[in-house]
């Protein structure tokens, strides 16, 4: 239990105090959140023109590189969207409501760092020593893990999603008009799970120190996490065997990464084991009887 600061005989919280202490918490994640969300919805213009309608221009720094890379070997299959899709609007307040929406999702990617502290406060008077010690850079790398992952989603895996699902026709007949908020459910869905999906190293160090993944768990069901990460791979990205190699490879990555990081926390807890042991085996030394002289 928590421990209330400022108290002459440090007294324990009490359940409601606790849940007090969490409200407070949960209040400035949701200010936090509520700010960069009208931040975002004041620069509208930056926010959809730039950032969201960004990856289906064929000026996007993505389509242009692989366009390069496509004049180097004598192709023009790698360059991408050079043609923008038809986005259109059906319903009254649809344009409204989207960039409510978009603003939201923006403030909760954007405050996600302050989340993560407002719960990591909450719940550091709770842990050991040994266990803040651990614990005291998860924000950071929590946080450059997850905008790593926004990032890679947003740069490598949205363009070509936009281009093969824009592009694929059942029949010349029918003409791609493309809903805005079905463009931008794409968008914010892949950005936000290969945002989710690079925090494996970080969820595999908390399973190792709770004990309930080891390095060998991992190395023995590797080729179960291959297939695991293919299968997710391939629900994020356009069905093309080029999008599942760009999103596969660094998963794998990271989860050799993941399995380096459960060896050296393994590692830790024997040895916080031993010194605990040899701390206990002193303090029997120490407070051993001493028979009395006759």
């Amino acid at each position: 239990m928590k421990q209330l600061k400022g108290k002459k005989n440090d007294k324990e919280m009490s359940f409601l105090e606790h849940l007090e202490e969490l409200r407070w918490h949960i209040i400035r994640s949701v200010v936090a959140v509520i700010v960069l969300m009208i931040v975002a919805f004041t620069f509208n213009n930056i926010l959809f023109d730039t950032i969201i309608l960004g990856p289906q221009k064929p000026d996007f720094i993505t389509a242009r590189w692989l366009c390069r890379i496509g004049e180097l070997i004598h192709s023009d299959v790698l360059c991408i969207n050079q043609k923008p899709a038809n986005l259109i609007n059906i319903t009254m307040a649809g344009q409204l409501q989207t960039q409510v929406t978009v603003s939201l999702f923006t403030g909760l990617i954007l405050a996600f760092p302050v989340v993560l502290w407002e719960f990591w406060k909450f719940f550091k008077p709770a842990l050991k020593p040994n266990e803040t010690k651990y614990t005291k850079g998860a924000v950071l790398v929590s946080s450059s893990l997850f905008f790593t992952g926004v990032l890679f989603g947003y740069f490598m895996i949205t363009p070509l999603s936009i281009h093969f699902l824009t592009n694929w026709e059942v029949s010349s007949v029918v003409v791609n008009q493309i809903n805005i908020r079905s463009y931008i459910g794409n968008v914010t869905s892949i950005c936000f799970a290969t945002g989710l999906m690079f925090e494996l190293p970080v969820v595999v160090f908390a399973l190792t120190k709770i004990g309930v993944v080891t390095p060998k768990f991992m190395r023995t069901y590797r080729r179960h996490a291959i297939v695991v990460i293919m299968i997710v791979s391939s629900i994020i990205t356009p069905p093309d065997v080029f999008s599942l190699i760009l999103v596969t490879i660094p998963l794998l990555i990271l989860y050799e990464a993941s399995i380096l990081i459960s060896v050296r926390v393994m590692k830790q807890r024997e040895k916080d084991h031993e010194e605990f042991m040899n701390d206990d085996n002193n303090i029997s030394t120490d407070t051993s009887i001493v028979p009395a002289k006759s």
